[in-house]
């Protein structure tokens, strides 16, 4: 019988996320789980053929988890229009006619991250703005928070848009004074915008190995990838991940929620949450409560600030949202459900409250984003045992439109650690490719609150900023723990654990908070094999 090597990755310093021993100097890996950690002298106590890896004192932690990613649309975003972080819309539209220039003319031209709260004043654009720059090209452009989406006429045309054209069920048609189509669609609506683009997106699988590479770079070792954003995409992502999964190349472990539009026939097959194998598994059931904040369609207890009337969009009815909870726990399924506003979070924990009341065996739900609660449902978290997947990029990338539209009641937005401080479970993660999936970026975004220009100067609302070690956990152990990511074999380097870590450049439990944003990883490792590793520290 083969006998596999023993790794010892010494002379490091080395933070467990383990409570029972939360440092070390070395540890050991042998196939594919970490067999010893401790003292230099305990972990040279392991037995076996071994190869040793001095890192002259480097930092180890438990390798990152992304908690929630559209991993099939961030990975195709990488060659589409960067939008992100323009702040005026002419610079805007001078990226986007850039690209047009070397488009072919009736050829879409995609692209995405576009934010109006950037800009001044932050009026939401139009499609004559494109038409001007794109006249003999269809023109296809994300918001940054995905919900909302800009075309031109030549778009509105191909997908068939006219006055008489309906609005979606809990959805929008964006329309000028006249009753015209604007060029805008929000929530449910882009859908109907974007299956009018009629080119073949790039290949599912070789956009797929571009985004992990771009990964495991940031220091991810696994996504929990809510792909179902279009509904084309998770198809095109579960059926590229089984194939790479069977032939050895899935350098990344995931978690694939099962979209809502999906759970009748994951029922009718008997799908159940945490099949699959170390690398690909089954997770929960994901649902849309309402919109979003920068869109205006989160749904609030009361109107925005500024807006009269407008307390957003319920994209599902409270009755068919309870149905759908116990239909899926009935069968084993929990639900990861997305609420931005303070009343869907609301109408989010009455429905997970009542799935527990009548749960057969208890299942890990979670909310998914939790931007703005009330006070009165803060503790329900805990009391409810439901997961608060945040995403802390957020918090700095919001912070002045939540200001701007949520006025006071921001108090209780991205309150991580108000929710923490109750006992809730907090599972981080970047949204992308709505933010960078950098967990690093969000780690600084968690611990200090503050922007990439350090700004404000304590932090926005500093009483929710967590601890390095609160937030890395967040993106570690429960991270693990919110799906059936192997809990209690990963998220953590103890014995019995995937040997998934990384070496980072910089000790970020001791560096100034505001220099965690410039860390990086000098190699990512699954499973105990380098999948980053520029500088060959784990070559021979």
């Amino acid at each position: 019988m083969h006998n596999p090597r023993t790794t010892i990755i010494e002379n490091a310093r080395i933070y467990t996320i383990d409570r029972d021993l939360p440092y070390a100097q070395a540890l050991a890996v042998r196939g594919g789980r970490i067999v010893a950690v401790g003292s230099a002298e305990e972990v040279n106590r392991v037995s076996s053929v071994i190869r040793r890896v001095d890192l002259e004192g480097q930092v180890v932690i438990p390798g990152l988890i992304d908690a929630h990613i559209h991993f099939l649309a961030y990975a195709r975003s990488l060659s589409k229009v960067d939008l992100d972080g323009v702040r005026s819309k002419e610079e805007v539209l001078a990226k986007v006619a850039a690209k047009v220039r070397e488009t072919e003319p009736g050829r879409w031209v995609l692209g995405g991250g576009w934010n109006n709260n950037l800009w001044s004043p932050p009026d939401f654009p139009t499609r004559l703005d494109l038409d001007r720059i794109a006249p003999h090209n269809p023109v296809y452009l994300d918001r940054k928070d995905m919900h909302s989406c800009w075309v031109s006429s030549l778009a509105l045309q191909r997908a068939g848009i006219t006055r008489d054209t309906p609005d979606p069920p809990g959805a929008a048609i964006g329309r000028d004074e006249a009753g015209e189509p604007n060029g805008l669609f929000f929530e449910t609506a882009v859908a109907i915008a974007r299956q009018a683009i009629d080119q073949p997106p790039e290949n599912a699988v070789k956009a797929m190995q571009r985004g992990f590479r771009v990964l495991a770079s940031m220091g991810l070792v696994g996504f929990h990838d809510c792909a179902e954003q279009f509904p084309s995409d998770w198809p095109d992502a579960f059926s590229g991940l089984q194939d790479l999964d069977a032939s050895g190349q899935l350098d990344i472990r995931v978690i694939m929620l099962i979209p809502y539009w999906a759970l009748d026939d994951a029922i009718r097959l008997k799908f159940r949450t945490g099949f699959g194998s170390d690398h690909l598994r089954i997770g929960p059931v994901k649902i849309f409560a309402d919109g979003s904040l920068g869109s205006m369609t989160a749904e609030m207890l009361q109107p925005f600030e500024g807006f009269p009337g407008n307390c957003g969009i319920a994209t599902i009815p409270q009755d068919e949202m309870e149905s759908a909870v116990l239909r899926a726990a009935a069968e084993s399924i929990p639900s990861a459900i997305h609420a931005i506003g303070d009343a869907a979070n609301r109408r989010v924990l009455d429905a997970l409250q009542k799935a527990r009341e009548t749960a057969r065996t208890p299942l890990v739900h979670r909310i998914e984003h939790a931007q703005l609660l009330s006070p009165d449902d803060v503790a329900r978290f805990a009391r409810l045992s439901v997961v608060a997947s945040m995403q802390p990029l957020h918090t700095t990338s919001d912070m002045h439109v939540a200001d701007r539209l949520w006025g006071e009641r921001a108090r209780y937005a991205y309150a991580f650690k108000s929710l923490l401080d109750a006992g809730t479970v907090l599972a981080f993660g970047s949204d992308a490719p709505v933010e960078t999936p950098n967990p690093l970026a969000g780690i600084h975004a968690a611990v200090t609150r503050q922007d990439a220009n350090d700004l404000p100067p304590q932090g926005w609302y500093p009483q929710e900023r967590l601890t390095v070690e609160q937030a890395v956990r967040a993106y570690t152990e429960s991270a693990a723990r919110s799906a059936p990511y192997l809990p209690g074999v990963a998220g953590t380097l103890t014995p019995g654990s995937l040997a998934d870590l990384l070496v980072l450049d910089r000790d970020i439990f001791q560096v100034d908070p505001s220099q965690i944003k410039d860390a990086h990883p000098l190699a990512t490792l699954i499973g105990g094999r380098p999948v980053y590793d520029p500088q060959g520290l784990f070559i021979g």
